[in-house]
């Protein structure tokens, strides 16, 4: 069970920190393909776009936090749960401005 609730949880992180990935264009790409009759005329040329990424601060861990836990009466434990902290493209480049 516990691990189940992992594995669901680090997939949800793990489409989260895609989402949350910014892309800049910073270069046009150009193709020129060479040109053929019966002989070669020209040479070819590709040059492909160029993208800056900015990928998130993804930090996982675990904090004590007391839930109920079903038993054969009702009590509360301390145990850890995942604690997932995401700092966006976006917010990174907020706190750089600072």
């Amino acid at each position: 069970m516990i691990k189940t609730t992992a594995i669901a949880t680090l997939a949800a992180v793990a489409v989260l920190g895609l989402s949350a990935c910014d892309v800049k264009k910073t270069q046009e790409g150009s193709v020129n393909l060479p040109k053929y009759d019966v002989k070669k005329t020209e040479e070819g040329n590709v040059t492909p776009p160029k993208y800056d990424v900015t990928a998130p601060d993804v930090k996982v861990g675990s904090k004590e936090q007391t839930v109920k836990v079903p038993t054969v009466r009702t009590e509360e434990k301390k145990v850890d749960v995942p604690a997932v902290d995401v700092t966006t493209a976006k917010e990174k480049e907020q706190q750089g401005k600072k």
